[in-house]
């Protein structure tokens, strides 16, 4: 990119420094599954990302990075740029990442379940006894884990979490991050979604604690239709099932780089299914927000 200097890739971000002071995030439409990025692209869901992650920006009454998504007003940018990466950049403060990432769960499911089913361990060791794969919990429980740049992120104990970054820290973080998990719960189950868990990141601009990176996507979060939740069931999600699902098929694929050729049919599907999250989760068009950032 033309002037700005690139800082770092994930799995599916590109991140370039503005200034000293702004960082501009760009979704490509990469995904990835079981720690392995495809070389097949997903259309549409960097901008899904960006949209739905602008759409609770909006309305959650926390403090957060977002200054804009309207690449028409970054000047810094070529006119192609600007229309390249129409609806999935985000210009945001800087902020210095706090390392763990803040993992709210309001269902037992994923690597809890495992945990649970397998005799507890730190994040269920207090979850009553004979709860099923994805009952609701009493409460939402908070379940932090360490920041992996490569690998799978590895859950910390309270104890852990606290000798990480500090106990004051810790109560904050933990505060914030269930009261945003049920702002967006309830948020969701409105429009007929369960948001089963999630995770955020903070960072720190000075002393003040805001909230970074994406936030409620369906890349950051595990959401179902409500009508087919069924206790003891593996639930359908809003995610990149169908590509999980396809591999899982693929006879002799070990899980490692690379990883097998994806059919049009399951990219069609799994694009279909993240704007389906886009719209039922904001109540608008994807087609409307992609003519709103001037994208195509």
């Amino acid at each position: 990119m033309a002037g700005l200097q690139h800082i770092g890739s994930g799995k599916v971000r590109e991140i370039y420094r503005v200034d000293d002071d702004q960082l501009l995030i760009v979704a490509s439409d990469r995904i990835s599954a079981f720690d392995v990025v495809l070389s097949e692209d997903i259309p549409h869901k960097g901008q899904v990302l960006t949209g739905v992650s602008r759409h609770w920006f909006d309305i959650l009454d926390t403090r957060h990075h977002l200054i804009s998504t309207n690449t028409a007003e970054m000047d810094f940018l070529t006119f192609d740029e600007q229309r390249g990466y129409a609806g999935r950049a985000m210009l945001v403060h800087a902020a210095e990442v706090i390392p763990m990432e803040c993992v709210v769960r309001g269902y037992l499911y994923g690597s809890s379940w495992k945990e649970y089913a397998a005799g507890g361990g730190p994040t269920t060791e207090h979850l009553p006894d004979e709860l099923e794969m994805a009952s609701r919990l009493p409460a939402p429980i908070f379940t932090p884990a360490t920041k992996a740049e490569d690998g799978h992120d590895e859950n910390l104990t309270e104890r852990e979490s606290r000798a990480l970054v500090g106990t004051d820290l810790y109560e904050e973080l933990k505060t914030r991050s269930i009261d945003i998990y049920l702002t967006g719960a309830a948020y969701a189950a409105d429009r007929g979604i369960i948001l089963a868990d999630t995770k955020f990141e903070f960072g720190k601009v000075g002393d003040e604690v805001i909230l970074i990176d994406e936030v409620l996507t369906p890349d950051s979060s595990r959401y179902w239709p409500a009508d087919a939740w069924a206790p003891g069931s593996v639930m359908p999600s809003f995610d990149k099932q169908p590509v999980r699902d396809w591999l899982e098929d693929q006879a002799g694929w070990d899980k490692t780089p690379p990883a097998p050729t994806m059919p049009e049919a399951v990219i069609q599907e799994t694009s279909d299914r993240y704007i389906e999250a886009y719209e039922r989760l904001t109540g608008s068009s994807f087609a409307d927000y992609l003519e709103s950032m001037s994208a195509s």
